[in-house]
């Protein structure tokens, strides 16, 4: 029996497991942000014992001298003497589970705070409800329009310019200067400046972001090797190779049955999603759907409209017309299209690194000998190809003004990334603070950020160690990633999700696109990331309904010429006025 994935955002990170991305896509600065960034599951079984688990690293046993203050030999994990407590509020989801005995008020991470750095944390309020325009967000917003703030906030772009225009805030700028390790810094820097920079105001630093991955969102290539051999083809290096492929998948009967039942290209009826999404195939054409860009005078315009748009949406056009894509794509979602690509009906599909956890693997599993690999966009023309990526950061941690212990979001911050990648950390604490038997232990961590270069570190390490066959130098997590792919190659596994993370961070994985991607500086940076404009807050949700359908009319044989008409109708219904907003936000950033 073919199983059955049932689609949503969430269904495809919980499968992911590996993800440090997609926090700009949450946009109500809620946990959520941390949700898409997830971890590895690793096989640890000492559950039991992990509130007491203390000793993360060398350097949080440093004792203090003055009240309340960290010790200035470590200014960075120095244990306040005696203790703190430090406010802020909680909003969570579903997918929070505890163990045995703990809460969101007292479980492994709230106990570190307190036996490593003397914070003990207090929560005004906890919601559930992390969705955009949900209880949380609602919520967040009642205590910022009543002045009822805790001293650490959580809050997304939005409630931060809010907050920042009331003058609510402390200025962090000398605090994070002292208190930030050099290994946070490190962190908030590798996405590029704009995480820090959203958080500034006129020079001044005014909440830690709570950063992801753009590069991990990087589109790319999926297609079936396994038919790619048996019709005697090459992988594409142009998108008239894409093209050939697609119509020789759909025509030549590449499954062998005897059926005309194949189709070259996934897609889905939301468009994009990271799996038979349109933006890999779009920016091949040099279009960059739903992200603002630079033209050519240096303004910032919206992708969308751009003429480079009409072109691909008239290739996309051709494919549908000649059956290359399911007829009936307007009306499945993700998971539908993913039982298409499961049960040996789709030879390609434009997606993200992530791919082979879902839905690929369900391939793998229904056909022992579908093979999958990832390969990196093309362009149409003689220029190179320039893979768009959303930003990272969703979710920032402000501190009220006049809070006693400002720096003390930065020691816990310092604590969480130490404990996950740092040097000092070791195989018992990750597994004690991050993952094990099902539990997403690093939910629990009310201030966070993450290495957005997590991910294509694991495949550079693993994969020299793989070579060297010395792992002394892998970090828990790349250990545990290691392990799966190694035992999946010699056959000691027969795991279907060794063949997934093989799939991902070994020599042919899916970061061997990213990370040439990441060597030849390919990919494009959103030029927008501020607080969403008020033109956008009143007029946007309309306007993208409009797009998505009127791309998809197109798609499905509507006139190309529509796309003028609606080109002509978002610039009349908010789209000038927003764009007029966005290029004010620019010269004043």
């Amino acid at each position: 029996m073919r199983k059955t994935v049932k689609w949503t955002a969430a269904t495809a990170m919980a499968s992911l497991l590996i993800l440090a991305t997609a926090c700009g896509s949450n946009d109500n600065g809620t946990d959520n942000a941390s949700d898409t960034k997830g971890n590895n599951t690793s096989n640890a079984t000492n559950e039991t014992n992990t509130t007491n688990a203390t000793n993360t690293t060398d350097t949080t046993d440093a004792t203090n001298t003055g009240a309340n203050a960290p010790a200035e030999a470590d200014p960075f994990l120095g244990k306040y003497d005696p203790p703190i407590t430090l406010t802020s509020v909680r909003i969570i989801n579903d997918t929070y589970k505890f163990m045995e005995g703990q809460t969101i008020d007292n479980n492994m991470w709230t106990k570190a705070l307190e036996d490593k750095l003397g914070i003990k944390m207090k929560y005004d309020w906890v919601v559930s409800g992390d969705q955009p325009g949900g209880q949380g967000e609602q919520k967040m917003n009642v205590s910022i329009a009543s002045g009822d703030l805790p001293e650490v906030i959580p809050v997304n772009a939005k409630q931060l310019q809010q907050l920042q225009d009331a003058g609510e805030l402390e200025d962090l700028t000398a605090v994070y200067d002292k208190y930030a390790s050099p290994f946070l810094k490190e962190i908030l820097n590798q996405d590029g400046p704009s995480s820090l920079a959203s958080a500034t105001f006129g020079g001044k630093l005014m909440a830690i972001p709570n950063t992801g991955s753009s590069m991990d969102g990087a589109g790319m290539i999926w297609i079936r090797t396994d038919w790619l051999t048996k019709l005697g083809l090459e992988p594409p290096k142009t998108m008239a190779d894409v093209l050939k492929i697609s119509d020789a998948f759909t025509t030549q009967d590449p499954d062998g049955n005897g059926k005309n039942d194949t189709y070259g290209i996934a897609m889905n009826k939301d468009l994009y999603g990271g799996f038979a999404d349109i933006t890999g195939i779009l920016n091949g054409f040099h279009a960059y759907p739903k992200q603002w860009i630079k033209d050519a005078s240096g303004n910032i315009v919206y992708g969308s409209i751009q003429p480079e748009m009409k072109t691909a949406l008239g290739t996309l056009q051709e494919l549908y017309k000649k059956g290359q894509i399911d007829k009936e794509f307007g009306v499945k979602d993700g998971g539908k299209e993913a039982e298409l690509t499961s049960s040996d009906r789709i030879g390609m599909e434009f997606g993200q690194m992530w791919n082979p956890l879902f839905p690929l693997v369900d391939n793998k599993k229904n056909n022992a000998n579908a093979q999958w690999q990832s390969f990196p966009l093309v362009s149409n023309d003689d220029q190179p190809v320039t893979p768009q990526v959303g930003f990272a950061t969703g979710q920032y941690f402000a501190v009220k003004k006049g809070a006693a212990h400002p720096e003390a979001v930065l020691k816990a911050i310092n604590l969480f990334v130490e404990t996950g990648w740092g040097e000092t950390t070791t195989p018992e604490n990750y597994a004690a603070y991050f993952t094990g038997d099902g539990f997403e232990k690093f939910k629990m961590m009310p201030f966070q950020a993450w290495p957005s270069r997590k991910n294509l570190d694991i495949y550079l390490h693993v994969t020299a160690a793989m070579d060297s066959k010395d792992t002394s130098k892998l970090n828990p997590e790349e250990k545990d990633n290691y392990g799966k792919i190694a035992a999946f190659l010699d056959g000691t596994s027969k795991d279907p999700l060794g063949w997934a993370y093989e799939r991902i961070f070994a020599k042919e994985g899916s970061f061997k696109v990213i990370d040439g991607y990441v060597s030849n500086s390919q990919l494009k940076m959103p030029e927008f990331f501020g607080a969403p404009t008020p033109a956008m807050v009143e007029k946007d949700s309309n306007l993208q309904k409009r797009e998505i359908e009127t791309f998809t009319k197109i798609i499905m044989g509507d006139s190309l010429d529509n796309f003028d008409k609606f080109v002509t109708e978002w610039k009349k219904l908010g789209g000038d006025q927003i764009t007029q907003e966005v290029n004010d936000w620019a010269k004043n950033k």
